[in-house]
């Protein structure tokens, strides 16, 4: 009784953490970028319009003007701050902020300024090895430009015999498929588990097979390492069975005969 109690709980807890894990996970990390944004650069934020309030009341109050604050200024903003609760106006001013810096960063100046800065970064001995991969996937996920992946394929590589999942971007280089005479697909194959890095191959449409999936499907695939199995692609038991056994599926002997 207490086994199977044992073995019922392992399950069931298993799968509620499952189901759970995604949405405490996507809150987690939504949460985090604001903490980040509030905690490096809204505090700042907060603190330069505390000290133009505090100027502001210096030149009212005492008719001076000093870079300098006075103490008894400073601390009345604080309190100010504190019973009104007005922290929340360095966050706006922070993504404020950040929308300014995007909006420079996509001018034609802000470009060639950017491209200085980063060729700084990495000439710094430690950081040019950890920012190029943090700017790989930053640049994946915000990027307006999206590779436009038209299918998913199965394609022999690196080898014979050994079977990848590939992407297909577009039709093969018009000078290849003139010097070949053939019909040739571009395609990338993706890396696991870090998808936005990989290879691009020029095959033959004749030498990839076409998938049932979604570009979806194939991506959770490869950054899983293959353990998120798209749907219907998976073995029964007794198909792994008879695999282990030298037999084929049915499904594929299925069409092996009808190939052939």
């Amino acid at each position: 009784m207490s086994e199977g109690f044992g073995k019922d709980f392992k399950r069931f807890f298993l799968r509620g953490l499952a189901a759970v894990l995604p949405t405490l996970l996507t809150i987690m990390i939504i949460v985090y970028v604001f903490m980040f944004v509030q905690r490096h650069i809204g505090t700042h934020m907060n603190h330069a319009v505390q000290w133009l309030v505090a100027q502001y009341r210096q030149m009212v109050f005492l008719g001076e003007y000093s870079w300098r604050v006075s103490e008894g200024q400073w601390q009345a903003v604080e309190r100010y701050w504190s019973v009104y609760r007005l922290g929340w106006i360095g966050f706006l001013l922070a993504i404020s902020a950040v929308y300014v810096f995007g909006r420079f960063v996509a001018s034609y100046l802000g470009r060639g300024a950017w491209r200085l800065v980063e060729r700084g970064i990495l000439s710094l001995p430690l950081v040019k090895r950890i920012y190029p991969y943090v700017k790989q996937v930053t640049d994946f996920l915000f990027s307006e430009q999206k590779l436009a992946f038209s299918r998913v394929v199965a394609v022999e590589y690196p080898r014979r015999g050994c079977w990848s999942l590939g992407l297909v971007t577009s039709p093969g280089m018009r000078t290849l498929q003139e010097s070949m005479r053939r019909n040739l697909l571009t395609v990338f194959i993706p890396s696991s588990p870090t998808p936005v890095t990989g290879y691009t191959i020029v095959v033959g449409r004749d030498e990839v097979i076409d998938l049932p999936l979604t570009i979806d499907q194939a991506i959770r695939f490869i950054v899983s390492g293959g353990v998120i199995m798209p749907p219907g692609e998976s073995l029964s038991e007794a198909e792994i069975e008879r695999a282990r056994q030298g037999s084929l599926p049915p499904a594929s002997r299925t069409n092996q005969e009808t190939s052939e």
